[in-house]
């Protein structure tokens, strides 16, 4: 192995046995710390650069790695027949995704082109919305500040009666080249900000941008069953485009508001139902509200102890975009009276006297244990 080169897993600072996404990941890192642009006039950083840039060339490519790791870098000097571990007209396109990553290119090529045509940006827009129009589901007017497309230059940015002309540096492409070393970056054009083209005579009710702000009244539709978070998107209802390009959408974020009687979760809705101690111990009924705006009946049967909860069936909420309904679950709380008259209290003095385990079977069976716990503490 020639002694004038470093070894390529070395200079890579990886393992011999790292797989393609450990060699790619270690590029990254060191091509982002090495780079002529990051180390301006730094002529060691460039030859660092170079270095990891030629061993991933080798590295990457399966059957170089195969010639390397047998012959090293014998493998591509004369006389072995490997093509070199140069940089020929594959080299840019290889590295051309790292580099975008890298230098923040991605997505500028082939966007704007020349015709300085940019989409708008989506927009946000928050709703509060109550449980009952969750539920109903209806249709909201609103009104948004946004760009739209100038009236009288039609978006152009021009002056009516003028057009936009060409770049001249970029001439028309809305990128410019660069050579850097051994291989070429383009970069968004410095005179145009990309756009491809000039306004040398600006539209004076845009001021060239091609856009103006507007408050915009919509119609939204909000379908029953939506949840807190719900997100409707209207397309092209976002800001305009530069240059007469594509509006960008506008997105309805959701957000339910707090209920005084019910509590939501998913398609089903709980509540809490004060009742007395009367009625918990000899039975009976009461109403609860719906959401729909009605009424129903739960029956509470003899005996019936706080928390427990009763479910009623299809009164939920719409599950969204289906015909399913989830259930409405009522749970009881025994509420202790207060504030007592004096024949009262006696009364329920008197029911204490007459009253057994049958009648109170959990405090029964609890005191029992007390006792048994007391009972075996004394005897140890």
């Amino acid at each position: 192995m020639s002694t004038t080169k470093r070894c390529y897993y070395e200079s890579l600072e990886v393992e011999r046995t790292a797989d393609d996404a450990g060699l790619k990941s270690a590029f990254r890192k060191l091509a982002m710390k090495w780079h002529p642009d990051k180390n301006p006039g730094d002529a060691a950083a460039e030859n660092r650069f170079k270095e990891i840039a030629e061993a991933y060339e080798v590295l990457k490519d399966g059957d170089k790695r195969a010639a390397y790791d047998r012959y090293g870098h014998a493998a591509f000097e004369q006389g072995h027949g490997g093509g070199g571990a140069g940089f020929g007209s594959g080299f840019a396109s290889s590295f051309s995704d790292i580099f975008e990553d890298l230098f923040g290119m991605a997505g500028q090529r082939g966007g704007r082109g020349g015709s300085g045509r940019e989409r708008g940006a989506d927009l946000r827009y928050n709703m509060e919305i109550t449980l009952e129009e969750a539920y109903a589901g209806k249709t909201a007017q609103i009104e948004i500040p946004v760009a739209v497309t100038c009236e009288v230059c039609s978006g152009s940015g021009a002056k009516s009666g003028t057009k936009p002309k060409t770049c001249s540096t970029c001439g028309g492409q809305g990128r410019v080249r660069q050579a850097q070393g051994f291989f070429t970056l383009e970069r968004t054009c410095p005179s145009c900000q990309g756009r491809g083209q000039m306004i040398e005579d600006p539209c004076p009710n845009c001021e060239g941008a091609g856009r103006v702000e507007r408050e915009r009244t919509l119609s939204v539709n909000i379908p029953q069953g939506v949840e807190d978070g719900t997100r409707i998107r209207l397309s092209n209802e976002g800001e305009a485009g530069t240059r007469g390009g594509p509006a960008g959408d506008l997105y309805i974020f959701l957000s339910l508001a707090s209920h005084d009687f019910f509590q939501r979760d998913g398609a089903d809705l709980h509540c809490r139902v004060p009742i007395s101690m009367v009625t918990a111990a000899l039975g009976g009924e009461f109403e609860v509200p719906t959401i729909e705006g009605g009424r129903t009946k739960v029956k509470v049967p003899s005996g019936t102890q706080s928390a427990r909860r009763f479910r009623v069936a299809n009164k939920g909420m719409p599950v969204l975009r289906s015909r399913q309904t989830g259930d409405m679950y009522v749970q009881v709380v025994v509420e202790t009276p207060q504030n007592l008259t004096k024949k009262q209290q006696e009364l329920l003095a008197e029911f204490e006297k007459l009253s057994s385990g049958a009648t109170q079977p959990e405090a029964a069976g609890f005191f029992t244990k007390v006792k048994d716990f007391f009972g075996t503490r004394a005897g140890s």
